[in-house]
């Protein structure tokens, strides 16, 4: 049970974090200088308005200097962050697999939000999730490295496919985007992860649409249902394809 706590405080210190390169990455500022600062009066943050969840709680949601309001969802990726370092933990106990599985779910959040903000997936994020990807399956061995570049390779390659029938449906930041997963998971989970995201794409515009929270000319980023398909495929990929391979057999 303590294991669980402090991957949860984990989840949310690095949650916090991911905040930081949500809104800083997109426009090209440093995630490290300067200081948090209020969006609305400027002033710098102290840690106490800064601690995750518990400063947003405490305070209102505003800020303690100007008592304007702060967006709740810089409260909802810290606790989505720690909900799915919790998640990992429990699937992938303690052990050698649970960091990259990590890391890599924080860069899934980091695209999420940004292209759902932006339609865009910017290139230096996806540069660094390639490096990751490549430089601990090295390490670990989880996944060759024919197969990451056949993975890669195929993965987008199949997206520009798609780009390029649907005639710009498909963005460049997507095929890059499944190319770098590609250095992560291995060809079968990436197309797991591809056929899961085209499935939750096709669930998640029928409820956008519905809830008018897009219209039907409105542009809806496929970069978080690539993201959704490949936390599936790292969290229970395995377990879904011996599940089909057996019903195959059976």
């Amino acid at each position: 049970m303590i294991e669980g706590f402090f991957i949860a405080l984990l989840g949310l210190v690095i949650g916090s974090f991911l905040n930081v390169c949500i809104y800083r990455l997109p426009e090209n500022l440093s995630v490290v200088y300067p200081r948090s600062r209020c969006g609305l009066c400027g002033t710098t943050l102290t840690a106490l308005d800064l601690v995750p969840v518990l400063s947003y709680l405490v305070l209102k949601g505003r800020c303690r200097h100007c008592g304007g309001k702060f967006s709740p969802r810089y409260a909802l990726v810290e606790i989505l962050t720690a909900a799915l370092f919790c998640w990992c933990w429990l699937v992938f106990g303690l052990t050698a697999v649970l960091p990259g599985s990590l890391i890599l779910v924080s860069f899934l959040i980091v695209i999420t939000f940004i292209d759902y903000d932006h339609q865009l997936i910017l290139d230096k994020v996806l540069v660094l999730l390639a490096i990751c990807g490549l430089v601990i399956n090295l390490l670990t061995g989880e996944v060759g490295i024919v197969d990451m570049i056949l993975s890669s390779l195929g993965g987008g390659g199949f997206l520009l496919v798609v780009a390029l029938i649907s005639r710009g449906g498909m963005g460049g930041g997507d095929i890059k985007f499944a190319a770098a997963l590609g250095l992560w998971l291995g060809w079968k989970l990436l197309l797991l992860t591809m056929l899961g995201a085209f499935m939750l794409g096709g669930v998640g515009g029928v409820i956008l649409l519905a809830f008018k929270i897009k219209g039907r000319k409105d542009h809806i980023p496929f970069g978080p249902f690539i993201a959704g398909g490949a936390a599936i495929s790292l969290l229970y990929g395995s377990s879904i394809l011996v599940w089909y391979w057996n019903l195959a057999a059976g």
